[in-house]
């Protein structure tokens, strides 16, 4: 069975969760098959490889399950990106809308070498963001962006579009709703 279908059946999906109207996917059943959790792992590295990544910027909070993986796996340092005040060091922040509301991402101002190339990895990409105010963070700080990466994009909402429009760059993603 192709990697995609396997995904979509460990996803469970959460109505009007985090608020009415929004219908959430949970990763966390798809965590509990080690076996999927390696497949995927290795598609992402795979891909990977050949982008001369040099360090993974990982969203908080699940963004961080994978990124680390991905990090470790093609050997370059992890970066955790995180909800303001979460940060114990000098940070860069980021204020931007999400789907269902505002928030504030920030990262350590030494979490890499100005020119390093940064993959930007999260879960799930739905309206997008997210994952570009950790690109604004990555540019503003001197890095660039080796790709942006994801488990899952939900194709209904303009994630992968503004991404594309503001960066330049498609994401990677494995499953698609």
């Amino acid at each position: 069975m192709e990697l995609e279908v396997r995904i979509k059946q460990a996803i469970r999906d959460i109505p009007d969760y985090p608020k009415p109207g929004v219908i959430f996917k949970d990763i966390a059943p798809m965590l509990g098959s080690p076996g999927l959790v390696n497949e995927m792992l290795v598609a992402q590295v795979e891909h990977w490889k050949p982008h001369n990544v040099q360090a993974v910027a990982a969203i908080e909070a699940r963004g961080f399950i994978f990124g680390a993986l991905i990090a470790n796996a093609l050997q370059v340092p992890f970066i955790p990106v995180r909800k303001s005040g979460k940060l114990p060091f000098k940070t860069e922040s980021n204020d931007y809308s999400l789907e269902y509301g505002k928030a504030t991402i920030e990262i350590h101002v030494d979490a890499f070498e100005k020119g390093c190339n940064v993959l930007i990895h999260d879960d799930l990409l739905a309206t997008g963001g997210t994952a570009i105010a950790t690109g604004e963070l990555v540019e503003r700080l001197g890095g660039r962006i080796a790709g942006f990466s994801f488990l899952i994009n939900l194709g209904f909402l303009p994630g992968k579009t503004k991404i594309k429009e503001q960066f330049g760059i498609s994401p990677f993603y494995l499953a698609e709703y």
